[in-house]
């Protein structure tokens, strides 16, 4: 091998290896910083890319995809002296590599320092009660802030959330207790307007009830005084007709009248309850006799109706001697 020979194959090797160190390739989700003795040039972008060999080289390789930082447990005293354990997480995206690479020393730390700090600041301004039921807007908060803080350095952060807060065990006890006694609270009042309800219920349905059933009696005493009344009406008209007759000289209607009263008494007396047997002195002609007046008031009234009349009850006379009651069967017993 002559000299030549070898002179050639040291420039092949040497074309190859500055090709290879002017053909750059970056992979996706990430971005490159070019320096040129020392100052930065340009950003190369995902994909192949070539600098000037010797001269250019790669500064920083940046993440632009989103990343997650896990913040550590903060202690922190609330507006009202109360003492607090948080932790949190934050999301992170790098938007200018330059700034980014150039802006900041130590990305991470510097992201993770400024949330922590914030995280004190804005638990501290709070109450604790309005710490441990407003986790969202602790949230926007932290979110504000740090997204603001961040931007000079080409850094977006999405998202800023608390993960946990704990209170001290003594803290939780009394909170504890205090939603108990509230609860109770809460569940004796709902029992005594219940109560309260049913009672004023109860109340209208009995003066609705009472108003039905006087409006039911007093329906019932006007009906009955109507009846009363036409019963009235009725034996006033009877009295009425009887007394007319009687002032015709119609001695019939008296026979008609006491012997319709004669026998209502009899009736009342042999319906009686305390009353087993009655034994009274009377004269049978009387009732015969004025058994026979009704009939023939019934003829007056209402005529012979085509067929024969009947024959008149006849009343005999009395032999001599004492009369005896044919209902008298023996000694009166009172």
């Amino acid at each position: 091998m002559t000299g030549l020979d070898i002179a050639v194959i040291a420039f092949v090797v040497l074309v190859v290896l500055v090709l290879f160190a002017g053909i750059k390739t970056v992979p996706q989700g990430y971005r490159y910083t070019v320096e040129r003795f020392g100052r930065y040039t340009r950003t190369l972008e995902p994909g192949l890319n070539v600098i000037i060999p010797f001269i250019d080289k790669i500064g920083a390789k940046m993440n632009v995809m989103e990343q997650v930082l896990d913040v550590p447990t903060q202690e922190v005293i609330t507006r009202d002296n109360a003492s607090c354990a948080a932790d949190a997480v934050a999301f992170y995206q790098v938007l200018n590599a330059a700034e980014a690479a150039y802006q900041v020393s130590n990305l991470e730390t510097a992201i993770l320092n400024l949330t922590m700090t914030n995280i004190r600041s804005v638990m501290g301004s709070m109450d604790l009660d309005e710490l441990l039921s407003n986790r969202e807007i602790i949230n926007d908060k932290l979110l504000r802030v740090v997204d603001e803080a961040v931007g000079p350095w080409g850094i977006k952060v999405t998202r800023v959330e608390i993960k946990d807060i704990q209170p001290p065990k003594d803290l939780v006890d009394a909170m504890a207790r205090q939603m108990k006694a509230e609860r109770e609270k809460r569940a004796q009042v709902l029992e005594a307007e219940g109560s309260r309800n049913a009672q004023i219920l109860r109340a209208e349905g009995a003066k609705q009830s009472a108003i039905l059933q006087a409006e039911g009696q007093r329906e019932a005493a006007f009906r009955d005084a109507e009846a009363r009344e036409r019963l009235a009406e009725a034996e006033a008209k009877a009295t009425k007709m009887v007394s007319e007759a009687i002032a015709a000289g119609n001695v019939q209607a008296i026979n008609y009248f006491v012997a319709q009263k004669y026998t209502e008494a009899m009736a009342s007396i042999g319906t009686a309850s305390n009353s087993k047997i009655v034994l009274m002195p009377m004269e049978a002609s009387s009732l015969i006799g004025s058994l026979g007046g009704i009939g023939a008031i019934a003829r007056e009234v209402f005529g012979d109706g085509g067929g024969s009349s009947p024959s008149p009850i006849r009343q005999t006379t009395p032999r001599t001697g004492p009369t005896r009651n044919p209902f008298d069967t023996g000694r009166q017993e009172g």
